[in-house]
């Protein structure tokens, strides 16, 4: 059994490294600032994860996961993003609510009840943040996402899902009016502080570069 702290630390492994394909290892100082959490106690819950060969980790070495730890991290994925969709679906909470009651219910300990849930949902492939939810063989559709800012002015795009699934940006989407398969256009962009004007169902929104980066996006 581990504890919720240890599974927290791995399910952040995972989304730093497997599921952003880019690499495979990470350092210290990046899992504490995914994690909110100063890098000593980081690099203590590092090592202890070690010991239990969950991580591969030498001293101010990169971090990466065992075979054991991948495992342990996909099953915590899986049931926060199947609680996620049982939660906005069945629940009617709305898409800003359901990371933070997930992140509680993503330590429950039956595979009975993942599994009735799972085909309770109809066996989901996404989240409502559009994240890939790993299926009960542990497999996880890891796709290149291309970005918002990525759009070239005078294109077209399909909003597919989004990086931050904290509250304030998710209300902040819901402000312009984007939701998962909201169709974008990119109007213009402003060399001098990077706005980037959009059209979203005929309304002309401006929002920034850290907003654009933040939104996973299909090209027509």
């Amino acid at each position: 059994m581990l504890s919720f702290t240890e599974e927290n630390y791995l399910k952040a492994l995972l989304q730093l490294t497997i599921e952003k394909v880019s690499k495979a290892e990470v350092g210290t100082n990046e899992l504490a600032a995914h994690l909110g959490v100063k890098p000593a106690t980081a690099t203590d819950m590092v090592k202890k994860l070690k010991s239990k060969k969950l991580i591969n980790y030498e001293k101010y070495g990169k971090i990466s996961l065992t075979n054991d730890g991948r495992k342990n991290a996909i099953e915590v994925l899986r049931k926060h993003r199947l609680w996620e969709t049982f939660l906005y679906k069945k629940l009617d909470f709305t898409w800003d609510e359901i990371h933070e009651v997930a992140e509680q219910l993503e330590h429950i300990q039956s595979a009975k009840l993942v599994e009735k849930l799972d085909k309770f949902l109809g066996y989901p492939e996404f989240d409502p943040h559009g994240d890939a939810i790993p299926n009960s063989k542990g497999e996880l559709k890891v796709m290149v996402k291309k970005t918002l800012s990525e759009v070239e002015v005078g294109n077209s795009c399909k909003m597919i899902a989004v990086k931050d699934n904290s509250a304030p940006f998710l209300q902040y989407v819901v402000k312009v009016g984007l939701g998962i398969n909201s169709k974008i256009k990119v109007v213009s962009k402003q060399s001098y502080d990077s706005l980037i004007e959009i059209e979203v169902n005929g309304k002309k929104s401006s929002v920034s570069q850290k907003f654009a980066e933040n939104i996973f996006i299909v090209t027509k």
